[in-house]
């Protein structure tokens, strides 16, 4: 978001990069670091952006798919997305991409080629009455052009013959005056240029400088006299015959008609007649082409139903794994007797991303049967198992940074703590941010950051500074005790960072 009349917002983000796997996927992407690192700005401007990387000029979509190969982000109502089934599917897939992903590209090609014979059979269903019409129709149209006996690049030669058969008088007049003009008799200019060349032979004998004009006007001479002759044989070899020009003008009005209904030039005419040919052979031989259609839709389902099954298979062996590991993180968060299951059925019909439907379902109280997370658990609950989700999948896609933004939403006390130890634990191996306004899980920080509004005038600005360790055992003492902050408090806030020292040693 701009600030009010300011021209623009500026925001970046610079990362080291050291593993290995995100600079493979980065690579994937044409990206690579720069001395270790990556460098991502965004300047907003009104009704547009500029989006770099290290550099370069990059899209909205090149930026997201890079980010999410060096930090994952999970927002305060990112949880929600946990009742999603098509989430639930995407998570496992994703905690198993090294063996799914490959079967997931192979299902995408066979449906692809499915979806493509089931438009091909679509395409050549049709009835007795229908098939007779429309190959009646190719037939015309292949009659009407073939009846044309079209040559290449003979409506340009038609189309100049016409021009001059169309203007016939006009040429005739023309050439007439011409021929006049410059001819020997009267007042035409080859009579003048002779006379001309008679009254200058009279006194070259006087003057040397004479000779050469003389020789000049009489090349002219010679020019003019070639060029009456052969306008004059020109003339008489011109025809203009009636017939000649109907039967131009009929063959023309014949290709315009062609050239308006099947393609602009002959040569396109004659490939819409080589398509309309290979149609209407398909009818010809319509019930062995349909039967030859029918039967590579069940070649192609079938290939479609194998790769799928295979993808089923794999996600079933990966969603055993993941169930215990959700089992163990959810312990960790303080679900004290928890069960946990991937429960898969089959689609009616195929995708490009396979057959399988799956539910998560969960059992919180002994007791209690499995079922589906939004018949059961509470926004609190269902932030702690996203919580676990996410430290999972961190662990396996070594994604190196992960930020929560106010994840605490409907927790508190034990589970709180709980929530703050398995943090820890996640940011022994990986750099996490938390964005908290519970002291359990800000103690727990090995830095803390204050985000705090000023207000100066009309102007409101955002500041971010360090805490040093009497800041933050302040800060904390505030998450405690509120506006009125006693010794009492300050000596909790400073116990309650000792015993975080001691979690995490």
């Amino acid at each position: 978001m701009i600030r009010e009349n300011a021209p623009y917002a500026l925001v970046e983000l610079l990362f080291q990069v050291e593993n290995t796997k995100a600079k493979e996927a980065l690579a994937a992407l044409d990206i690579y670091p720069e001395d270790g690192q990556i460098l991502m700005s965004r300047k907003i401007m009104d009704g547009r952006s500029i989006n770099k990387i290290n550099g370069e000029t990059s899209t909205v979509s090149q930026m997201k798919a890079a980010a999410a190969c060096l930090l994952d982000i999970h927002g305060q109502h990112e949880h929600q997305s946990l009742l999603y089934e098509e989430k639930q599917l995407e998570i496992l897939d994703a905690y198993g991409r090294e063996k799914i992903f490959p079967e997931k590209e192979k299902v995408k090609a066979a449906y692809q080629e499915y979806k493509k014979c089931q438009a091909e059979l679509k395409s050549l269903d049709m009835d007795e009455e229908q098939k007779n019409r429309e190959m009646a129709f190719l037939e015309f149209e292949i009659n009407e052009i073939e009846k044309a006996s079209l040559v290449p690049g003979e409506d340009e030669e038609l189309e100049k013959q016409y021009r001059k058969l169309s203007n016939g008088r006009r040429i005739i007049d023309s050439l007439q005056s011409a021929h006049a003009l410059t001819g020997y008799d009267g007042q035409g200019a080859g009579e003048a240029v002779g006379e001309a060349l008679r009254e200058l032979s009279r006194v070259t004998e006087y003057d040397e400088q004479l000779e050469s004009l003389s020789q000049t006007l009489s090349e002219v001479d010679g020019l003019l006299n070639d060029f009456n002759r052969e306008l004059s044989s020109y003339m008489d070899d011109i025809t203009f015959d009636e017939s000649v020009f109907y039967e131009t003008e009929r063959r023309l009005d014949l290709l315009n008609g062609l050239k308006a209904k099947y393609g602009q030039r002959i040569e396109e005419i004659q490939e819409y007649q080589k398509k309309q040919q290979e149609k209407l052979n398909k009818l010809q031989k319509y019930e062995e082409i349909f039967e030859d259609a029918r039967e590579e839709l069940k070649k192609a389902e079938k290939q479609l139903e194998t790769a799928c099954s295979r993808l089923s298979e794999i996600r079933k062996e990966y969603s055993h794994q993941l169930k215990e590991k959700v089992i163990q993180g959810l312990k960790d968060l303080n679900f004290l007797d928890v069960q946990f299951a991937i429960m898969f059925s089959r689609r009616s019909s195929f995708t490009e991303n396979g057959y399988d439907e799956i539910q998560y379902e969960i059992s919180t109280n002994p007791g209690e049967s499995l079922k589906p997370l939004g018949k059961i658990v509470s926004g609190g609950e269902l932030s702690r198992i996203m919580l676990a989700l996410k430290a999972i999948l961190a662990d396996r896609d070594q994604i190196e940074t992960l930020i929560f933004d106010e994840i605490d939403t409907g927790i508190s006390g034990r589970t709180a703590q709980k929530v703050s130890e398995k943090m820890a634990v996640i940011g022994h191996h990986h750099q996490v941010l938390c964005i908290t306004h519970l002291p359990q899980i800000a103690a727990m920080a090995d830095s803390h950051f204050e985000i705090e509004k000023q207000v100066e005038g009309t102007k409101t600005t955002t500041q971010i500074h360090p805490l040093d360790e009497e800041a933050s055992i302040r800060e904390l003492a505030r998450l405690l005790g509120g506006a009125q902050i006693t010794g009492a408090v300050l000596e909790n806030a400073r116990e309650m960072k000792k015993l975080a020292r001691e979690c995490k040693a």
